[in-house]
């Protein structure tokens, strides 16, 4: 599908505040608000937009504690790629995991209270996965720059 200007600040102002009314739209863009609510439609049947969400304060829920842990496999083997993805999928704790290149197979982005709890989670969740030969921990100390947003 191509965006043409219009969609792209429309997917700008959708990403900046997705609760904004159609009216509220129709007005910072100058179209009417059958036109906005016609392109959201689109843009979510061609999946441009996937969904809708709510970004959560990390610290009202005790979640604050951010680590990266790179993650390498005993061996890059169909079944240990197989084995470990399914496994990771079922630790809430992980709210990302990007198979990478380089050094390392995988970076998990992790979310718990703090570190006793971070420990906790290496000691009965994330090393009791099969096939795991090494992982690697870095701390998130201060966010300086953290957004869901993709300017176009």
């Amino acid at each position: 599908m191509k965006l043409d200007v219009i969609d792209k600040k429309l997917i700008n102002l959708l990403q900046d505040n997705s609760k904004q009314t159609t009216k509220q739209l129709s007005l910072q863009l100058n179209l009417s608000v059958t036109a906005v609510y016609e392109r959201i439609k689109k843009l979510e049947k061609e999946r441009v937009i996937e969904k809708y969400v709510a970004i959560i304060n990390k610290n009202k829920i005790e979640k604050s504690f951010l680590v990266f842990c790179h993650v390498k496999l005993i061996q890059h083997t169909k079944e240990n790629v197989n084995t470990f993805e399914r496994e990771i999928l079922k630790l809430e704790e992980v709210s990302e995991c990007f198979h990478v290149s380089g050094e390392y197979d995988y970076i998990l982005k992790i979310f718990v209270k703090d570190m006793e709890q971070y420990r906790s989670f290496m000691v009965t969740k994330l090393t009791a996965i099969k096939y795991i030969g090494s992982t690697h921990s870095t701390f998130a100390i201060e966010k300086v720059k953290n957004t869901t947003a993709i300017h176009l």
